[in-house]
């Protein structure tokens, strides 16, 4: 048994809180493009399918193009990979302000740059995880990603989605334009982090990559303990998405708070997901790993279950905080993990297969939720939430038994 090791007195240091800094702005513009896309679709059809459709355009490339960005990450230098993506998202956005200014943007065109700016985003997220373990020392892994996790929660949900409806208001290119800028300084920050420091190789690493998608799915099907996290984690985001798709009717029907309190809701889970983040690496402390992951995959997916049987409002905010602030520490130690085991030419695959596997099953969650909702009734989404909790926690404290 590792002893438990203190790292809260450790500095992150200067390397990381610059690659913090450009991931935080480049998730408050993806933040600020998140609010103005359905906007700026509304403001072209009033068919509401295609409104989704812009939405869903910004999701599907994980669905498409995420192996393939996994696989680009494990052959490029990460520091380049990220300057890369967003310079390439900064010229989509670019074009995009021009033809909403001019009075050219058409659904089409709006849906093909949600898709290519999904894209860049993929790779850029992939690639921001596997160059983390070459910015800070192995035992700070679960601090540095609880820091990143709050800089996202931050970007994409407290500061980029207001901001971005208040500059459609003032103007429809001038979010998409906001995006643009703070992406490209989050470019030019990456671009003052030294090479050597986020490209570090591995002391262990072959010289030369395994190459190919399958090459990243072979050995992670091969891996029992890495295979099962990946089930069980995709398990509870379909679990978490069943019942969150449908908690804004929840909010207007057993609680009876309507649009306002449905805010409030929200609000409330982001802030327990920053609670989180900044106290993943005090919770984990060192090697408790196993005892982590499978505490937080019974509440993320367990504690719903309370929405069965009340309609409380206190009650829905503490289990909306709790659950929120519960997985992120699940992902937090999930992406720690992999850093740890996975290795480094294999890292990006690996990554990405994940969670290429926990969007399709979020997506999946959501829609069956929606089923369970109108074939047996409110409740039906937080009891097969409760089930999956039994299931995906049993299956992990089994497989991953010393």
């Amino acid at each position: 048994m590792m002893p438990v090791m203190v790292t809260s007195s450790i500095p992150l240091g200067r390397p990381f809180w610059t690659f913090w800094s450009a991931s935080t702005l480049a998730n408050v513009g993806d933040g600020i493009r998140l609010a103005a896309f359905p906007l700026l679709a509304a403001s072209l059809t009033a068919n509401p399918i295609a409104v989704a459709a812009v939405t869903a355009a910004q999701s599907l490339p994980w669905l498409v193009t995420g192996l393939l960005a996994g696989s680009l990450a494990d052959r490029r230098r990460p520091r380049a990979l990220l300057a890369q993506a967003d310079t390439a998202r900064v010229v989509v956005l670019g074009v995009l302000v021009v033809a909403v200014a001019m009075g050219w943007a058409s659904l089409p065109l709006v849906l093909l740059a949600s898709f290519l700016l999904g894209v860049g985003e993929t790779v850029r997220d992939t690639a921001a995880q596997t160059a983390l373990p070459g910015l800070v020392p192995e035992r700070l892994l679960e601090r540095a990603n609880g820091r990143l996790v709050a800089g996202e929660i931050v970007g994409n949900e407290f500061v980029g989605p207001p901001v971005g409806a208040a500059l459609f208001v003032a103007g429809a290119a001038l979010p998409f334009a906001a995006n643009g800028a703070s992406l490209a300084l989050a470019v030019m920050l990456l671009l003052t982090l030294p090479i050597s420091i986020a490209a570090r190789p591995p002391q262990d690493a072959p010289k030369q990559a395994s190459p190919g998608v399958v090459a990243g799915l072979r050995w992670l099907a091969g891996q029992r303990m890495l295979r099962t996290l990946a089930l069980v984690t995709a398990a509870v985001a379909a679990a978490d998405s069943a019942w969150f798709a449908i908690l804004v009717l929840y909010a207007e029907g057993p609680l009876g708070i309507g649009a306002t309190g449905f805010g409030i809701l929200l609000a409330a889970g982001a802030l327990g997901g920053l609670l989180g983040s900044f106290i993943v690496d005090r919770l984990v402390a060192g090697r408790r790993h196993r005892m982590i992951l499978t505490c937080s995959l019974a509440i993320t997916a367990g504690i719903p279950a309370v929405l069965a049987v009340t309609t409380q409002l206190w009650a829905a905010i503490l289990v909306i905080v709790v659950t929120s602030g519960s997985f992120a520490v699940l992902n937090v130690t999930v992406v720690s993990l992999r850093q740890r085991l996975v290795p480094r030419e294999l890292l990006g695959r690996t990554i990405a297969a994940g969670r290429t596997l926990s969007f399709s099953a979020a997506a999946a969650g959501a829609l069956l939720g929606g089923v369970l909702t109108a074939a047996i009734g409110i409740e039906a989404p937080f009891i097969f939430s409760g089930l999956v909790a039994v299931l995906a926690t049993t299956a992990w404290w089994v497989v991953s038994r010393p």
